[in-house]
């Protein structure tokens, strides 16, 4: 037996040798001595790919068929006595390899492999190697790109729409993965915990738009034939809730020193600590409170006990505002809302036009007064001033409206612009990390004029979030196990699935 065994590994391994053998002698030859060396290397690439194919290919064969250890019984608690070798092909990055492997059936069953599960192979011709660079690839770039990527790296050609299936399906155990999954709370951390959300917007297909815009996109005439004009296309959007959660080391400083960080001074604060543990995610499926929710719930996983002083930043939305208070009550947690500094001056910078013509350092200088009043926690009387200024300017009309607009803005947030309390015990004040995860997850990737589907935006934003979170890998384990339980365990009776002999078998194939 161990002389037979001995003769199947030589002949598997056969091809793979006189691979390498010819690999080497091309690498002596006189034509590989006249390439530049990036000719060579391309050369090289070629072949030490064909090659890998074929090691894949004679280990398979050496593993094979998988002759069951023990009764096969299926979940449907059938035995299954026949045995059988079946074949199936597998595509790898390496290109496409077949796999003998005994299926063990009865009358009207499906057949069980236990070296399928042995190998945990999925169900469809890709591997999980294979659906895995898909997933990085359509994370980073277009379907069409990720395509050419696939056939460069691996020459393997895989149809546009088999990407986007495989990007869905890597990408389906996302929730349940963070279910489980907070950063080890033993580790220590900032005392400042932040939770922070925006919204914005994606192009669909008229089928998943929310009813509500699917009617007015449905109502609407376009002023243009081949393109939307401006506003048209807020018809055509599905609006996508952006989270994040953090911590960070507090950060006390005076309100002149965040003035001086901002235009037209922009001093660099080289000493501003970084984020923590950054989770950033998104969802067009969700609603904003259960986005909301789910940011909570992972704040919860960083600080159990409640140590921490758990800050929500925002720009300002009301729906958000009522959903964080909502949330802050169930969790029972302490929640500083702090108004995003930024809004307030951008509103401070268009009621200035009101009294300085727009490109004028009289104009910043007024801005830069009023925004270090607003952060010594005096928005209430820079909202009284500035009306009072505009009063006795006699300002009216599209001049006076920017400014009493901002002054509102003032008063109606004042409770959440008390910036001097948030400076003084180093609270976070501007949503510079939420601004830029809106950036990265959503218009990096799907602002390029194309209208997406429910499924395959989703996928690709939760790809997304796992790669800029920095939890892929760890993700991608978990998906494979995930993957095995799917494919495999659930297929056998009591969910044990049958382990394979090692070693050769005397069954031949039928065919």
């Amino acid at each position: 037996m161990g002389a037979a065994l001995a003769e199947v590994e030589r002949d598997s391994f056969a091809a793979a040798d006189a691979s390498y053998g010819s690999m080497v002698g091309f690498l002596k030859s006189g034509e590989a001595k006249g390439l530049t060396e990036s000719q060579l290397e391309r050369r090289v690439a070629e072949r030490i790919r064909e090659l890998a194919r074929q090691l894949i290919q004679a280990h398979l064969a050496e593993r094979g068929p998988g002759a069951a250890a023990g009764e096969v019984r299926g979940a449907d608690d059938v035995m299954r006595e026949r045995a059988r070798v079946h074949e199936r092909g597998v595509e790898t990055i390496f290109g496409e390899v077949r796999v003998s492997r005994l299926g063990y059936g009865a009358e009207g069953v499906e057949s069980l492999h236990p070296l399928d599960a042995d190998l945990n192979l999925p169900p469809e011709l890709y591997s999980l190697e294979l659906r895995r660079r898909a997933a990085e690839e359509a994370a980073k770039q277009s379907f069409e790109e990720t395509v050419a990527s696939l056939e460069r790296q691996s020459g393997t050609t895989v149809g546009k729409r088999q990407v986007e299936q495989l990007v869905q399906r890597a990408a389906v155990d996302f929730d349940s993965f963070y279910a489980g999954h907070t950063p080890d709370a033993s580790v220590p951390t900032g005392s400042v915990l932040v939770i922070s959300a925006d919204g914005k917007g994606v192009v669909m297909v008229p089928r998943d738009l929310r009813e509500a815009t699917r009617k007015a996109a449905a109502e609407a005439s376009p002023k243009l034939e081949k393109r939307l004009t401006k506003g048209e296309k807020r018809n055509r959007k599905r609006m996508a809730t952006v989270a994040t959660v953090f911590t960070v080391p507090p950060y006390p400083r005076t309100p002149e020193q965040v003035v001086r960080s901002l235009a037209p001074h922009r001093e660099r604060d080289p000493a501003r600590p970084r984020p923590e543990h950054k989770r950033v995610w998104a969802s067009l499926k969700k609603d904003p409170d259960q986005v909301l929710e789910e940011a909570f719930r992972e704040a919860k996983g960083r600080d159990p006990d409640r140590q921490k002083s758990w800050v929500a930043l925002v720009d300002g939305n009301e729906t958000q505002l009522e959903i964080l208070e909502d949330l802050a009550r169930l969790y029972g947690v302490e929640l500083t809302v702090v108004l995003d500094i930024m809004h307030v001056a951008e509103y401070l910078w268009d009621a200035a036009l009101g009294f300085h013509p727009e490109a004028s350092k009289e104009r910043e200088e007024w801005v830069s007064q009023r925004l270090l009043e607003v952060l010594r926690g005096h928005a209430v009387w820079v909202a009284a001033g500035i009306r009072r200024s505009a009063t006795r300017r006699r300002l009216r009309g599209r001049q006076r409206k920017p400014i009493d607009t901002c002054a509102n803005y003032l008063l109606k947030y004042k409770a959440h612009l008390r910036y001097d309390e948030y400076l003084a015990k180093g609270f976070p004040i501007a949503t510079g990390v939420i601004e830029g995860a809106c950036r990265h997850l959503v218009c990096d990737r799907m602002d390029a004029g194309a209208r997406w589907s429910l499924e395959e935006a989703e996928a690709v934003l939760r790809l997304r979030a796992l790669r800029s979170s920095g939890n892929f890998d760890e993700y991608w384990t978990y998906h494979e196990q995930r993957e095995h339980e799917r494919n495999h365990v659930a297929r056998y009776a009591g969910g044990q699935v049958v382990p394979v002999r090692r070693g050769a078998s005397p069954l031949r194939r039928i065919k």
